[in-house]
């Protein structure tokens, strides 16, 4: 029975040891193929401020921190009972605009009326003067008649046309407040996980002042810092693995997205000086949206691993990272 047991225990040490070389090995790098380099970083994603255009009170906050939303997903809700009340009056003054515009063309109608008679009865007048049978008062006095018709004309036609130009007003108000109102409600505008609910029901808040901070998942990734000779090798869109501290048997698919143009320091996070004083390229790994939801209810932003990039595009990737594993291990 003694000897059973101490068979076991070397086997779980052996494993133990097994697993601690497997880590290392992905953390070092040691025995890296050529063809590709790797570099340690932390899993990141874009952070997205949930904020409203205008201020107003807070009404309702639907999301907690560590929820996980989808695009279109309502978050929070801002009081609207003012702007109602606005689109109300709004409204109603699109609809006598409207009304006003009637009585213009009904004007108009009436001066077309107006002006067509004193035409007559001026060409009427020229005829008679000419034949003698009426006097040049009575002839002035028609010219008169017409050019009146016609000015009263020309202004009912001018009241058309401010009328017009009183309903576009009125309806762009409209259309300004019902765009408030819409954008009172405020939802993801990703797929993506609360990060921080900054504001609870009741409070005021300040046009633009963030409610709810958003981590987008449809952009997540990792940044690592690479040699001059290893970034002039790295292209855009080249696979990448990217392997967690906490979940070494996950190697996760990814590309490249970002190779920084010009060199800096190493990060000052580097331990050794001698590190620190090498210049180097920042590149940015990106995990593809369509692979986040299989890895990232149980991975977060903000672990540490490494990322492993693939500079020569005939390079084999070793056994270890050959198969991306579709989720990590319970």
């Amino acid at each position: 029975m003694t000897l059973r047991i101490g068979r076991l225990l070397l086997i779980a040490a052996a494993l133990l040891a097994a697993g601690y070389a497997a880590l290392a090995w992905f953390q070092t790098g040691d025995g890296l193929p050529e063809g590709l380099a790797q570099g340690p970083g932390r899993l990141e994603a874009v952070q997205v401020d949930i904020a409203p255009p205008r201020a107003g009170r807070v009404v309702e906050v639907d999301a907690r921190e560590g929820d996980r939303v989808a695009a279109g997903d309502k978050l929070a809700r801002l009081d609207t009972a003012e702007l109602e009340a606005s689109l109300d009056r709004a409204e109603a003054e699109a609809a006598l605009s409207r009304e006003s515009l009637a009585q213009a063309e009904a004007q108009v109608a009436l001066r077309e009326s107006e002006t067509h008679l004193a035409l007559h009865e001026y060409e009427r007048a020229a005829s008679l003067v000419e034949k003698g049978h009426a006097s040049q008062a009575t002839l002035d006095a028609r010219r008169s008649a017409r050019d009146v018709a016609q000015a009263a004309e020309r202004a009912a036609r001018a009241q058309v046309a401010t009328a017009w130009r009183a309903i576009a007003a009125a309806e762009a108000e409209v259309r300004r407040i019902v765009s408030l109102i819409g954008d009172s409600t405020l939802v993801a505008p990703a797929d993506g996980r609360v990060l921080y609910r900054l504001v609870e029901p009741g409070e005021v808040v300040g046009a633009g002042q963030p409610v709810l901070v958003l981590l987008d998942l449809g952009d997540v990734y990792m940044e690592i810092f690479l040699s001059a000779r290893e970034a002039a090798r790295t292209a855009i869109g080249a696979e990448a693995r990217i392997v967690l501290d906490a979940f070494p048997e996950a190697a996760i698919p990814a590309a490249v997205s970002f190779v920084a143009p010009e060199a800096q320091f190493t990060p000052k996070q580097v331990e050794t000086r001698d590190e620190r004083e090498k210049l180097v390229f920042r590149v940015r790994v990106r995990v593809p949206p369509t692979l986040v939801a299989a890895y990232f209810d149980r991975v977060k932003t903000g672990m540490r691993g490494v990322a492993w990039v693939k500079i020569d595009p005939d390079a084999e990737w070793p056994e270890a990272l050959a198969d991306p594993v579709a989720e990590p291990a319970e």
